[in-house]
């Protein structure tokens, strides 16, 4: 079974198609094949061509400088993109426009819609994220971060921890507890926070592939404008709530062909080792291609739903917890079929700590070396795949909460 579409969505995808013909060079591979400052400028290049074309936020309304483009369109454009290889954004674009702006679309006042979304397509802003804390991670509902009203302006008083990033922002959309006396699910905000202020200590934590993309986050006497809440005080919930599902859902429909894409050069690699032939090697391959086409249908059901109008809800952790679980195995896979080169890997890391390694990228030890470390990671931010296993039972399923311990 394969999606099928209109003529009109045909002859739309056509157009983009010429685009990335006419803007890519000719000899483009995919993002994955560059590196260092060829890398920084591309990317640098190509999100100030997304811009200029009204790509780089196709959904929004055009008064706020986005493309304007109905949901059909949007699927295609990131459908061709992630063929092509190329990013739809810049680095920080998952934050400020695919998560903040979108979730500014839905729950923000006039006021916050005008100041902040120009500036997020301008990249004057750059935003991470700020939920988990060290007593609040599985359970985001936990969250411990004081935030008191004082005049005109809320107090951050606590701590946050693994936020993406965080070392490089300048701005952070955090969720802080501004009624202690309420439910836990009932006394959360959600803030936007301008980390250039004293009251603001970024510590960068040190990852097993040796990067630092995570980060602690500690808040002492840091000052928020009253009116920099978004969704109305105590109703942060909901809007944290909209934004996972931004996270979690939207990858639904484009990640599958990404996974194809790795899968494709895992059985590269099978055949450069010479194993490809292996009873045990071609077993494991059948199972992981089984896999990565099981997510190609949930993401046709997840568009199916999105080209029907509906926001990405609870449903979006069936994918995550699907793709992290799987990616774990299929980059143990890769490690395997290295051998003893994956103890010394060379060539260039991958570009992101997040998912696959990019369209593009070298065959090589280095790239499935550190993915395979990054994979660990994948069943864990975002929600944990505990956390996603406890949203598909209660909020999908309608199954009794999980019992708590004692």
């Amino acid at each position: 079974m394969n999606p099928t579409y209109s003529a009109a969505a045909e002859e739309y995808r056509e157009k983009v198609q010429a685009f990335l013909a006419e803007k890519l060079p000719p000899s483009w591979k995919g993002i994955g094949a560059l590196t260092g400052d060829a890398l920084e400028h591309f990317v640098t290049e190509w999100r100030a061509t997304l811009f200029s074309s009204g790509y780089l936020a196709p959904g929004w309304p055009v008064e706020f400088g986005g493309g304007g483009l109905s949901e059909l369109e949007q699927v295609i454009i990131a459908e061709e993109f992630a063929r092509a290889g190329v990013p739809t954004g810049g680095h920080n674009d998952v934050f400020s426009i695919q998560m903040l702006g979108n979730t500014l679309l839905l729950f923000g006042t006039e006021e916050q819609k005008r100041h902040y979304l120009p500036r997020l397509l301008a990249g004057e802003d750059t935003w991470c994220q700020g939920y988990s804390e060290p007593n609040a991670g599985s359970d985001l509902s936990n969250v411990g971060l004081r935030a008191e009203l004082d005049g005109d302006q809320w107090v951050l008083n606590g701590q946050k921890i693994w936020t993406s990033a965080g070392h490089l922002a300048d701005h952070i959309f955090t969720l802080a507890r501004t009624d202690p006396d309420a439910p836990k699910h009932k006394g959360i905000s959600f803030l936007l926070v301008d980390m250039r202020q004293p009251g603001i200590e970024v510590r960068p934590i040190k990852m097993l592939s040796g990067e630092s993309e995570f980060n602690e986050v500690f808040y002492t006497d840091a000052v928020v404008p009253k009116e920099n809440v978004v969704g109305g005080v105590n109703n942060g919930w909901a809007v944290a709530m909209g934004l996972l599902g931004f996270e979690r859902g939207a990858a639904a429909s484009i990640a599958p062909i990404a996974f194809e894409a790795e899968f494709d050069r895992l059985l590269q690699l099978a055949k450069d080792r010479g194993v490809s032939n292996d009873p045990r090697i071609r077993q494991k391959l059948a199972w992981c291609y089984s896999k990565v086409q099981v997510m190609r249908y949930l993401g046709m059901r997840t568009l199916t739903k999105f080209l029907a109008g509906h926001h990405p809800g609870p449903d979006g952790a069936i994918f995550k917890l699907y793709w992290s679980e799987y990616h774990k195995i299929v980059t143990e896979l890769g490690v395997d079929l290295l051998g003893m080169d994956a103890m010394v890997p060379t060539g260039r890391k991958p570009s992101s700590a997040f998912s696959t390694d990019d369209a593009g990228a070298p065959n090589d030890s280095m790239s499935w070396a550190m993915t395979f470390l990054n994979a660990r990671a994948g069943t864990i931010y975002a929600g944990s795949s505990q956390v996603q296993r406890n949203i598909i039972g209660e909020m999908v399923l309608g199954l009794p909460k999980e019992p708590k311990p004692g």
